[in-house]
């Protein structure tokens, strides 16, 4: 039994039972959970002393400010952006995104993102909302002509890390491409090597002169696209296998690694077409900070 089954069972307990569970899982439509669950922290909120409020500061790893200066932040900030090519838009996602962004779509236990009480999360990855929007963008527009966006966000993950440069929040800056399987893997070969390119010169205008990008193939027919880029093989890696399709790869600046990316499914399964294609890169503006 996992330390999270223990402690479900523990609460279901005191609170009467499994049923409540069913209740609140599936029985109330979204609307009304939302109006409970409003109504709970209404009450929990009520329940606490300004010294409570300030003592759970002191101690919540989600809202204690970011241990980088604002100021490192910022000029990575700028330096990545300064990258992007001028026809690539770069996207202000909002600070949350719909319930399921990331474990609707992706093999993501929804426990690693922090759920509100409002059938949204807050944000955990601009990788996802980006192809919401790229989504969106591509079933309006209906042509083969690639939508490519990118995005600088600040994210939440739940889940503990720990080490060096392990954040609860943290900087992402992300690319997103999609468009249409143009056949004989061109659209993977052209906006794989874009990618690279993106990301090594943001790298390095983050100060870093050698970037390294290491490229594993999950698929062995898209062993022409890994030959095609500028990148060290890497088919010993273990993460990112069931998330990514095709190929991934991950980016090394000074010794530590500060970005990854790969293809995925995701707009094929929104918008229900097996032809959909889409890249998602990411950097993390921290670590290069």
């Amino acid at each position: 039994m996992t330390e999270r089954t223990s402690a479900l069972d523990r609460v279901l307990m005191q609170a009467g039972g499994s049923e409540i569970l069913d209740v609140l899982a599936g029985r109330l439509s979204g609307a009304d959970l939302t109006t409970l669950l409003l109504e709970v922290m209404r009450r929990r909120a009520q329940a606490l002393s300004p010294a409570d409020v300030l003592r759970r500061y002191g101690q919540d790893r989600f809202v204690a400010p970011a241990p980088i200066p604002f100021t490192r932040l910022r000029r990575a900030e700028d330096a990545v952006l300064s990258a992007l090519p001028a026809d690539v838009e770069v996207v202000t996602l909002a600070p949350v995104a719909p319930l399921g962004a990331c474990s609707a779509v992706g093999p993501v236990d929804q426990n690693k993102v922090v759920s509100t009480v409002r059938n949204s999360e807050v944000a955990a990855d601009p990788t996802n909302a980006l192809a919401l929007e790229a989504a969106l963008r591509r079933r309006a527009a209906a042509g083969s002509e690639p939508v490519r966006l990118a995005a600088l966000q600040r994210v939440t993950r739940a889940q503990r890390f720990e080490g060096a440069a392990f954040f609860a929040h943290f900087t992402l800056f992300a690319l997103v491409t999609a468009g249409r399987d143009t056949g004989d893997l061109a659209f993977e070969r052209r906006h794989a090597a874009e990618h690279l390119a993106i990301l090594s010169k943001a790298v390095r205008a983050c100060g870093m002169p050698d970037p390294e990008a290491r490229v594993t193939v999950l698929d062995e027919r898209f062993e022409r696209v890994a030959a095609s880029l500028d990148a060290k093989p890497d088919p010993d890696r273990e993460s990112g296998r069931g998330y990514y399709t095709g190929l991934c790869y991950k980016i090394y600046g000074g010794g530590l690694e500060v970005g990854d990316g790969g293809f995925v499914d995701w707009t094929a399964r929104l918008l229900g077409n097996r032809k959909e294609r889409l890249l998602i890169s990411a950097l993390g503006v921290d670590r290069l900070a």
